[in-house]
């Protein structure tokens, strides 16, 4: 087989690349800009575009498929030519489908929670010796890629429920059309595809209506709008709901509990205990027995990124997460605050995201950093001048945030600064960001952090 990646720098889109590269395909590659690691790793297997930019010349009608990556515009000269020569042209969830659809596929949705369930899952199958190819949205200690696509019986997929591709504006998780999926909740995200929340909330229920007859619909069940869209699916599906998983909170840790046995795990918070219990549903889906399960999921140490802890010394904890949403932001401070209830919580966020700096969205964010003794909210106004917003104040941010006290700045060395002006004795710190808070090398920060304390 013969694949052309048009935007083969993206996250998805290079791991993709680099899986069907494994698997003995003959892939090539466009793109404008190619950033680390997608740099490095391409180069690594050969397949860094020799030249930047757009090539309409080198498509022709060897290629068996053309995968078109989001970053790309519809007017792209290289999908132009593709067009007009016939050839097949796949997005990305089209081209997981197209590899899968003779496997058992195992489907992760929802607006939260998606590469932890995901992670999960990987993690006990893994260490089960259960052969499996999947996609997840983030790089897993273990794995050598976020996609493997192989002749394995059994698929994992996070499904997104963002777009497709460039012309096909579909999000992506209707093309999978999973045997069992999990919605792990429903709030609303991405204003600038979806709006309003009832367009949002349209999606979800589009996808459950997609879902074949017999498919394992397991949801959430402490979520009214998830619930509501279960009640209304139709009757050949077979619904799971399921809540967090029963446990005990002791020294600062968190153990699991089944059966009279108690089971310590690394991760912790409300939501993460949901976590836990959807991929139980999926383990068991995958022909994991309990027991296994609760062997494995002692040892899973959470996906990067996602209540990391990057830095641990006698007066100080400093974790990173990729909380950026109102839903995520709320959960994850309670979480932490949960867990440490003898230390301080000082937590910093950056709103970085089209829909976080949206004045539009901003109320979304109401008390959202309530169980944080010390707060800051950090923004760039290059950052929203960037996405073509229009400009928001200080003053904004704060008010939105209420009745959460917050301090609000919008130049990064300030950030810093105030942390590092912080009594950090007996604290936990949380550092929250889809970003790097325009700069700052996170890892490298929080080891200083500890030390200072």
């Amino acid at each position: 087989m013969k694949v052309h990646f048009i935007a083969i720098g993206g996250s998805a889109m290079h791991n993709m690349a680099i899986a069907l590269h494994k698997k003995g395909y003959q892939v090539s590659g466009s793109d404008d800009e190619v950033f680390e690691p997608s740099k490095s790793r391409l180069a690594r297997y050969g397949l860094l575009p020799e030249k930047i930019g757009w090539n309409a010349d080198q498509i022709d009608q060897s290629y068996d498929a053309i995968i078109l990556g989001m970053h790309a515009k519809p007017d792209n000269p290289e999908l132009k030519r593709a067009q007009e020569l016939g050839l097949k042209i796949y997005s990305y969830p089209e081209y997981i489908f197209e590899q899968s659809k003779e496997k058992k596929r195992l489907v992760i949705a929802g607006s939260h929670g998606k590469t932890s369930i995901t992670s999960m899952v990987m993690h006990v199958l893994k260490q089960a010796n259960i052969d499996f190819d999947y996609m997840v949205g983030a790089q897993l200690e273990g794995f050598d890629t976020m996609v493997k696509l192989s002749d394995a019986p059994l698929i994992i997929i996070e499904g997104d429920e963002y777009l497709s591709s460039p012309i096909d504006r579909r999000p992506k998780f209707f093309w999978y059309k999973p045997q069992y999926t999990v919605i792990s909740g429903i709030a609303w995200d991405h204003i600038n595809v979806f709006p309003t929340f009832k367009n949002y909330l349209e999606q979800f229920k589009e996808y459950i209506n997609s879902l074949e007859d017999g498919a394992e619909l397991i949801y959430y069940q402490d979520d009214k709008a998830l619930v509501q869209l279960a009640n209304e699916a139709k009757n050949s599906l077979k619904l799971i709901p399921y809540k967090e998983h029963p446990s005990k909170l002791k020294s600062e840790s968190t153990y699991l509990l089944h059966e009279a046995e108690e089971y310590p795990i690394h991760v912790f918070g409300k939501h993460n205990l949901q976590n836990v219990e959807a991929a139980k549903h999926l383990c068991l889906a995958a022909g994991v027995d309990k027991n296994t399960f609760y062997k494995h999921i002692q040892s899973f140490k959470g996906a990067a990124k996602r209540l990391e802890k990057i830095a641990e010394g006698e007066n100080c904890i400093v974790f990173k997460d990729y909380a950026h949403s109102p839903s995520k932001l709320k959960a994850t401070t309670e979480a932490v605050k949960a867990q440490f209830k003898g230390r301080k919580l000082i937590a910093i966020m950056e709103l970085h995201t089209f829909s976080s700096l949206n004045a539009k969205f901003l109320d979304q964010y109401s008390g959202c950093m309530s169980a944080a003794d010390k707060a800051l909210v950090y923004y760039n106004p290059q950052a929203i001048e960037h996405k073509g917003l229009a400009m928001i104040q200080e003053k904004q941010v704060k008010d939105a945030f209420k009745p959460s006290k917050v301090e609000v700045s919008n130049a990064s060395a300030h950030v810093k600064n105030w942390l590092e002006n912080q009594d950090l004795k007996d604290c936990v710190i949380l550092l929250m960001t889809s970003g790097n808070f325009d700069g700052i090398k996170l890892d490298d920060w929080g080891k200083d952090l500890v030390k200072q304390a």
